[in-house]
Formats: structure tokens, sequence, C-alpha cells
């Protein structure tokens, strides 16, 4: 069983940075696979990054490349996502989720745990 709280969300102008928290409850943290999604309004829920057990293996989708950069630190039980040059788009309900397959969280968008979320908004 894994319980995921996530923080740093708020209101941000495009440009700005914001750098989201997830804390994991659990001892077997350090072996799931780790994924941040996002759910703007009146769309459906869609796969951000993920971050394999290890940290090793990242993947994102294409609109967040070169701007968004997801980690972690299996001593804290913790993932962060670190989002620079927010644009208005990226405006949405950010949600930390974890699995025990990557292949699940990167493909699938699903995932056996997740957290309650955190509002982004990127002002223009």
């Amino acid at each position: 069983q894994v319980q995921l709280v996530e923080s740093g969300g708020g209101l941000v102008q495009a440009g700005g940075s914001v750098r989201l928290s997830c804390a994991a409850s659990g001892r077997t943290f350090s072996t799931y696979a780790m994924g941040w999604f996002r759910q703007a309004p009146g769309k459906e829920r869609e796969f951000v990054a993920a971050i394999s057990w290890s940290g090793s293996t990242t993947y994102y989708r294409d609109s967040v490349k070169g701007r968004f950069t997801v980690s972690r630190d299996n001593a804290k039980n913790m993932v962060y996502l670190q989002m620079n040059s927010l644009k208005p788009e990226d405006t949405a309900v950010y949600y930390c989720a974890a699995d025990n397959n990557l292949y699940s969280i990167r493909v699938l968008s699903t995932a056996d745990y997740w957290g309650q979320g955190t509002q982004v908004t990127v002002s223009a």
C-alpha cells in the first residue's frame, strides 16, 4: 500500500517555474515506478512524466520535453516535478501516481496508486 500526497502547486506567470513534490508513504516506495499526470478542465487526464524505481530512466510527453524534469529521492520517499518555462496550456491539476510497472504509467496511463492532486495555474 502506498499513499501519495502532492504539494507545491499554485499560481505562476507564463515563463515562470514551479516544483511539485510528492510525498509517499510505505516501506516499498523504492520498488515503484512513479509518474506525474495532469488534467485540465474539460479534458481527459494525460501522462506528463515517469521515472523508474531507480531513477535511471525517465520519460516525458512531447509537449513538456526540455521544460519539465522528474526526479526522485528514495531515501526520503519523495518524487519531484520541476516545471520551467511554464505556459498557460500547462494549467491543470497535477497528480502523482505509483505503479509496479513503468509500462503501465508511461504507455497505459494507469497506476495502482494516486494522490489527490495539486492545482497549477499559469497566467498569460
